[in-house]
């Protein structure tokens, strides 16, 4: 089916379920295009909770679909593809999490977001790659931190907040871990003018070689504002599309131009179609796991409404 024809129907029948598409900056660029909102992970959990649609379709990855679900039980979430998974998110596991807890009985469990409702639920509260210096800094009376599932994550969070003692997860994101040091030098070389920004799920040695580290989020904010012309990109490649669809007398140059999240790439404009005409690939999360995770998803959206 032609992608004009694909997107009529996607529209109409949006209309007439009264859903509304949310898109993670990883997906592909007609799944963007498509999109109602596109963004980081706090951003489309900020949405789904604010959102007054009776369906969302959530383009990212299972997990991003269940805290969504968490947050707006009354809506129905729907994912293109559920088989797009998240291997981070299946590093960690409930009994390896709660003998950890029982080792360090004192520590306040912080959990990134890509993470599955079931871990949230044995959390105290959530955190993104946007704010969890924040997350972790507001835990004030907290002299232990157990950080799950992300360990380089956490350890580059760990260099931003002094006087507590981080507990690691052995988890990491493979598509963040395979950019190394090298790709960043051979990239500087290559483009020496160019700005460096990467995420914070990156290697310590590769986030050492960079100017920014950042989330997605913050990526997209630094390459509006900041006066660079050419920027080389440390993450999953989806997010290039939208950097130059926003910013198109810039350059930009991925770190690592095979640093693709298979996962994130399983949806496709035909999936989304398929999901709103039938409603059949629903995420639903048992009472008993929402209600905890939801408390841990709550604190974290708090923090984002302090500010």
């Amino acid at each position: 089916m032609a992608a004009g024809s694909l997107v009529e129907k996607i529209t109409k029948l949006k209309k007439e379920r009264k859903a509304v598409i949310l898109a993670h900056n990883y997906q592909i660029g007609e799944v963007q295009d498509i999109a109602d909102y596109v963004g980081d992970s706090l951003g489309l959990s900020i949405q789904a909770s604010k959102t007054k649609a009776a369906v969302i379709v959530f383009c990212g990855v299972h997990f991003m679909a269940e805290t969504a679900a968490i947050i707006s039980p009354q809506k129905k979430v729907v994912v293109p593809d559920v088989n797009a998974g998240c291997p981070m998110a299946d590093m960690i596991t409930i009994e390896g999490l709660r003998k950890l807890k029982a080792e360090h009985p004192q520590a306040k469990v912080v959990c990134y977001v890509n993470s599955t409702a079931e871990i949230k639920a044995e959390s105290d509260i959530c955190c993104t790659s946007a704010n969890s210096v924040k997350v972790v800094q507001s835990l004030k009376n907290a002299q232990e931190i157990i950080f799950i599932p992300d360990k380089y994550l956490g350890l580059y969070t760990a260099t931003k907040v002094k006087g507590k003692k981080f507990i690691f997860w052995e988890g990491y994101c493979p598509t963040h871990a395979r950019i190394l040091p090298e790709h960043i030098k051979a990239a500087k070389k290559q483009h020496p003018l160019a700005k460096v920004m990467v995420h914070p799920e990156c290697r310590p040695e590769t986030i050492a070689e960079a100017d920014e580290v950042l989330s997605t989020g913050g990526m997209l904010k630094f390459a509006q504002e900041s006066a660079a012309q050419e920027i080389i990109v440390g993450t999953e490649t989806g997010i290039i599309h939208r950097l130059k669809k926003e910013n198109p007398n810039k350059k930009f140059y991925p770190a690592d131009d095979h640093a693709i999240c298979p996962n994130m790439k399983k949806t496709n404009l035909e999936k989304v179609l398929w999901s709103l005409e039938d409603l059949k690939t629903e995420v639903t999360v048992p009472k008993a796991i929402a209600d905890k995770a939801k408390l841990a998803i709550e604190k974290m959206l708090e923090i984002g409404r302090q500010d």
